[in-house]
């Protein structure tokens, strides 16, 4: 229980505190050691084996494994700052950083599983090509989230009947779920928190669409000489009759989707100075406002859409469930990591300032590109991409302009590479389980890395060293 409900009794017993306890004291990176990162790390180690080692087990009690690990790293953080500094970390890590993450999707999830695309759509290498094809240039548009969430249904039933049809779901979260998005502030929350920091809302389209052109591009040309190798060695499909017409239904929802698309947009824009402070963390009121909008848009969904669209859909609430109470424990569990990131040079992870930084005090941009891009897939892109977002000064004009390669290498290491695991992107995760009730056997967690890291990090390298891409440089 605590899992789905502990974030909410923790957030509701602060309203009975006295107002002068709301005043929080920052935790000191600089005094932790890396022992801080070991609940962060089982818990990683927990999604990444869990599945694999005990399934049945897992699938019945990951709330509680993940609530275990929180607790553990926040009972050390107990020991090491005391109760009240562990109790506005945790408020703040609730309030300020998971709540709009898992609001907003929550809204995307519910809208996109109400379009219903219906119709017999042939599983052929050139259908599923285009199925991805239009998701990663729809994903700048209505965010990695709600293109997927709109797409994998359809894909899931084409290919349902396909011997093989992992690897078009693997393919699918690396081309929609990921690099599709590194286009607009709406397509991946990494840019959306480069856009609530004062990053131009077109600055990504204009300074890396060739670098993400040549990364889907090729992606695309590897699924289909993959997907067509597949194809061939499958039997030949039964004489079927006509085939109907595809159609999509539930079109108030592209509405909907359009709806939470200006809440962003005005969340970011309209600053009314208001903010309420608990325990240190002020919740600014747009923030509020646009979590409420995004849940009545939800809301909306579920009444204005027939509920047997959402029945032919396969639709449930259990990926939902399932990110919302992992991503919890994440959230939570990495917030000694966080800390001693935040510490820099005098933290344990002071090796990593130095690693892109050059002697004369120059941003290594192959550096930034990478440890940005490795750690979002391992600690989600969105925090990472902050880290590195303030690592490199958090200055917007600064880094748009002098330091654009910078600000390029962190934009394209957090988008794209979190795609190389399960964890790296919320949407990731999602996919994976909608696949798997649908009876697609998906690959493990390092069986998905290892999928992955084979067509991905050959073309980062590619990427690192093309000509063509001279944003990123070694110093």
């Amino acid at each position: 229980m605590f899992a789905r409900y502990g974030s909410a009794l923790a957030v509701s017993s602060l309203v009975l505190l006295p107002q002068n306890a709301f005043a929080a004291t920052g935790l000191d990176g600089a005094a932790m050691r890396w022992p801080y990162a070991l609940p962060f790390t089982g818990l990683l180690l927990s999604i990444a084996l869990g599945p694999l080692l005990f399934a049945k087990f897992w699938h019945h009690h990951y709330g509680k494994i993940a609530a275990a690990w929180s607790l553990l790293a926040l009972a050390s953080l107990v020991v090491f700052a005391g109760g009240m500094s562990t109790l506005a970390a945790l408020v703040h890590a609730m309030l300020a950083e998971y709540l709009g993450f898992i609001v907003l999707l929550f809204s995307l999830y519910v809208v996109a599983g109400g379009i219903l695309i219906t119709g017999d759509i042939r599983a052929t290498p050139a259908t599923n090509a285009g199925i991805l094809a239009l998701g990663t240039l729809g994903a700048s548009l209505v965010g990695t989230t709600g293109a997927a969430m709109i797409l994998i249904r359809p894909l899931i039933r084409a290919n349902r009947p396909r011997r093989h049809n992992a690897h078009v779901v693997v393919f699918f979260i690396i081309l929609v779920a990921n690099v599709g998005g590194a286009l607009s502030p709406l397509g991946d929350p990494p840019l959306f928190v480069g856009f609530l920091h004062g990053v131009d809302f077109f600055w990504t389209t204009r300074t890396i669409w060739l670098q993400t052109a040549i990364v889907a591009g090729l992606l695309l040309a590897i699924f289909v000489a993959v997907d067509i190798w597949r194809f061939r060695s499958e039997p030949s499909p039964p004489e079927v009759g006509p085939l109907e017409p595809v159609r999509i239904r539930g079109l108030v929802n592209l509405v909907l989707i359009a709806a939470i698309v200006v809440s962003l947009l005005a969340s970011a824009m309209w600053k009314p100075g208001i903010a309420f402070d608990i325990l240190g963390t002020k919740l600014e009121l747009e923030d509020v406002v646009r979590n409420v909008v995004l849940l009545a848009v939800a809301a909306l969904s579920v009444w204005l859409t027939p509920d047997e669209h959402r029945q032919a859909n396969g639709f449930t609430w259990e990926p939902i469930r399932e990110v919302a109470k992992l991503f919890a424990g994440i959230f939570v569990a990495i917030i000694p990591v966080i800390a001693m990131l935040n510490a820099g040079h005098h933290g344990a992870f002071a090796w990593l300032l130095s690693a892109v930084t050059g002697p004369d005090g120059a941003p290594r941009e192959v550096a930034y590109f990478w440890f940005t891009g490795l750690m979002s897939a391992f600690l989600d892109n969105a925090p990472t991409y902050l880290l590195f977002f303030q690592l490199a000064g958090g200055d917007p004009q600064t880094l748009m302009h002098e330091m654009s390669g910078t600000l390029a290498s962190i934009s394209m290491g957090a988008v794209y590479m979190g795609a190389l695991t399960y964890i790296g992107n919320a949407p990731n995760f999602m996919v994976s389980s909608i696949a798997s009730e649908n009876g697609i056997e998906m690959p493990s967690f390092f069986g998905y890395l290892l999928r992955a890291g084979a067509v991905l990090i050959p073309l980062f390298l590619l990427l690192t060293f093309l000509p063509v891409a001279p944003i990123l440089r070694w110093h």
